[in-house]
């Protein structure tokens, strides 16, 4: 058993030597299908229409020069030695894979055989190309962390909350692949990691620890940590291991813009922000993603909305749609289009409930909403909010330029005065139909940190991160996670 052990420690240890070339063969076969399927679709559109036009690839060009165009711009994004968050990695093959289409086409007109492919077959290589590399890695990476293989072994310094948020991401974060050996603190704050992981020793006996195991990788996690101490640390431990990370005292800086400058005389590290969102090409590439992602959202969905009409007009007297005014970009009032939940007298409904219910009276108070059971919700409401149905005439606000597809949460005008700060920030952009408080946990956060999460949101925006959350929104959704 020893033995077993000793190799499979081994294993994981030549695991940053033995995965690049795994994955590079799995991306191999990757970009070989969707050259295929873009050639097979590409012949069946030919067949069925009258311009009988085939691709025409070279084996050379199929086999190894395509191919390896592909591969030298996924290496380049450095996504096969370096462990990165999975929507980072997806973010990444998808500009190697715009980039090598484009060089793949210089080399074919080049090589005198662009005559020989369409406009259709590039389009097809690039999804096919895209889909079958994202997937056959997250399959892949699904798979050795299942068999347990090629796990990075890490060593956490400082088990508090810090640590906590850190797991977390490390256990729904399939692209990291990370084996937690243990942590090494003096006194853990946190009750929940010791009963997962062992406490490997205190901070005295750092090097002691890290030479036992012969761990390569040390995350100090510790951000409360004085400057000397995280010195000492860091001289201590770099010497000792290949990869040495520390968490700054930054916790809810605006990191995605982040730059990284050094001024070696001084021994200074500037960190530069970029507000992404003041920059006026930025607004004008959201309006157009809104625009273009709405008008293709809206024109299925307009059928349900006719049919969500008739119900709730059948179901309880009243108005199809309840708009509300709401707080919008530059602080400027709108109205809010949202199908009926709710029974017209629902204020006086509400006011008798929490008199009555110290419970539900507390629960407002905190999150500005009732969870469960609310009396005010009509038969055709709850079914609504269940699936968050009553906020897809929200899709008309985003078309007229009222609000984006994501964004910050539309929030209410009488509650200006208790957003503080967080007003000036918000009111920056325009409030979306789903943000990143929507896929967090929805009516299961606070107030406060709701305020907080659309405040990140706007000092990290990029199109990625809006593509991501409408993509997260769909499966919260459907699993009615944090529903009414």
């Amino acid at each position: 058993m020893e033995c077993k052990k000793i190799k499979a420690k081994k294993l994981d240890y030549n695991a940053s030597y033995i995965m690049p070339i795994l994955f590079i063969i799995v991306d191999y076969l990757a970009i070989l299908l969707a050259e295929r399927t873009a050639i097979c679709l590409r012949q069946n559109i030919a067949v069925l229409s009258t311009y009988n036009f085939m691709p025409n690839i070279p084996n050379l060009y199929f086999y190894i020069l395509v191919p390896a165009i592909f591969l030298i711009f996924l290496y380049n994004s450095q996504i096969y030695v370096t462990r990165l968050p999975f929507w980072e990695v997806i973010q990444r093959i998808f500009y190697a894979v715009i980039y090598s289409v484009m060089v793949s086409i210089v080399l074919m007109y080049f090589g005198h055989i662009a005559g020989g492919i369409s406009r259709i077959y590039v389009c097809l290589l690039a999804i096919w190309a895209f889909g079958f590399l994202c997937s056959f890695r997250y399959f892949l990476k699904k798979i050795l962390i299942k068999c347990n293989m090629f796990l990075e072994p890490v060593i956490i310094i400082g088990a508090g909350k810090t640590a906590e948020l850190i797991i977390n991401e490390f256990k729904n974060d399939i692209g990291l692949g990370v084996n937690i050996l243990g942590f090494i603190d003096d006194d853990p704050i946190s009750k929940v990691l010791p009963q997962e992981y062992p406490i490997l020793g205190t901070f005295d006996e750092t090097e002691e620890v890290i030479k036992k195991t012969k761990v390569k990788t040390v995350l100090i996690a510790a951000p409360g940590l004085k400057k000397n101490e995280l010195l000492k640390l860091v001289n201590l431990i770099q010497p000792l291991v290949k990869n040495l990370a520390f968490i700054p005292d930054l916790i809810g800086a605006p990191v995605g813009n982040m730059q990284i400058e050094r001024l070696y005389d001084s021994q200074l590290i500037l960190l530069k922000i970029k507000n992404n969102l003041s920059r006026r090409y930025n607004r004008i590439l959201k309006k157009i993603f809104d625009t273009i992602v709405g008008v293709i959202i809206f024109i299925p969905i307009a059928p349900i909305l006719i049919l969500i009409a008739i119900a709730i007009k059948i179901d309880s007297e009243g108005s199809i749609f309840f708009n509300a005014k709401r707080i919008g970009k530059n602080n400027v009032e709108f109205t809010c289009y949202k199908f009926r939940t709710m029974y017209n007298d629902s204020d006086k409904i509400l006011e008798n409930y929490l008199a009555n219910n110290k419970k539900a009276a507390d629960e407002w108070r905190i999150f500005r909403k009732i969870k469960g059971y609310d009396p005010r919700v009509t038969k055709v409401g709850i079914w609504l909010r269940r699936y968050s149905l009553d906020e897809l005439p929200q899709i008309l606000n985003v078309l007229t330029g009222n609000m984006s597809l994501v964004g910050p949460r539309p929030y209410l005008p009488k509650e200006k005065n208790e957003m503080g700060t967080y007003l000036n920030i918000i009111t920056n952009t325009l409030p979306g139909i789903t943000g990143l408080w929507q896929i967090r946990g929805r009516n299961e956060i606070t107030f406060s940190d709701r305020l907080k999460m659309d405040a990140w949101y706007i000092q990290n925006w990029s199109v990625w991160i809006d593509v991501v959350l409408l993509y997260k929104t769909i499966f919260i959704v459907l699993n009615k996670n944090g529903a009414y």
